[in-house]
């Protein structure tokens, strides 16, 4: 299989084939918009919002509130009452990062700091700076909560194949299989590796299939579509 293309990697199909958790978050797939905002939406609903307004009088935890609320904000739309809304996917994209660094910037040594970095990387991601989203998000990989951690080490295994890094991205990826999390599931991180090792690799990537073929919903539905890739 060919290389992942920075276009390809940004794409609403390779959002929701490899950049889901798949088992935790099925049921949110059409709220995941792009790869930029890999479990954005996903994370409030089911677990950033019910954490963050609870304890919205800390200072930390209001700014880091405010700035997922930016992050998810429509575009394009009117806003519901007492909401927000953009004109253009970039004017969210301004207003987002501004609030990220200032949460990343003056909260840096907390849990929120280090999720706000995530979510510049995500942005980064999203707008094609990859360098810049790298930076971000090994930042996060290696000082955030281990939930947020890895969703940042399965973007990083994403952009390190693109770059033609595919060492560092199988070892990330082979990690994650080994030490999974609430928000990256081994079953996800596995359909990851096995999708990078179709062409290269394909016995391999087999092998990593065949005990997902038979699982149910989203976990063994994409485990076919990437086995069937497999030609050799």
């Amino acid at each position: 299989m060919a290389r992942i293309t920075r276009k390809e990697l940004k794409s609403d199909r390779f959002a929701q084939e490899v950049g889901l958790t798949v088992d935790f978050f099925e049921e949110h797939r059409d709220d995941l918009v792009r790869y930029g905002g890999i479990a954005l939406v996903a994370l409030l609903l089911v677990g950033g919002y019910v954490l963050y307004a609870r304890h919205q009088h800390a200072a930390r935890q209001e700014a880091l509130y405010k700035a997922l609320q930016t992050a998810d904000a429509p575009v394009g739309q009117a806003a519901q009452p007492g909401g927000l809304s953009f004109p253009t996917q970039q004017a969210k994209d301004d207003a987002s990062v501004k609030l990220f660094t200032t949460v990343a910037t003056q909260y840096g040594a907390s849990d929120e700091g280090e999720i706000a970095e995530y979510f510049l990387g995500s942005i980064m991601a999203g707008q094609g700076k990859f360098a810049d989203a790298e930076k971000d998000y090994l930042e996060a990989s290696q000082k955030a909560d281990k939930n947020y951690a890895s969703l940042a080490k399965l973007a990083l295994a994403q952009i390190y194949f693109e770059d033609g890094r595919s060492s560092q991205g199988e070892q990330m990826l082979r990690d994650l299989i080994a030490s999974p999390t609430l928000f990256v599931s081994s079953d996800q991180a596995t359909i990851a590796l096995a999708r990078e090792l179709v062409g290269k690799n394909p016995g391999e990537a087999r092998k990593l299939l065949q005990p997902l073929l038979s699982k149910p919903g989203g976990v063994g539905q994409t485990a076919s579509d990437v086995n069937s890739q497999i030609t050799q």
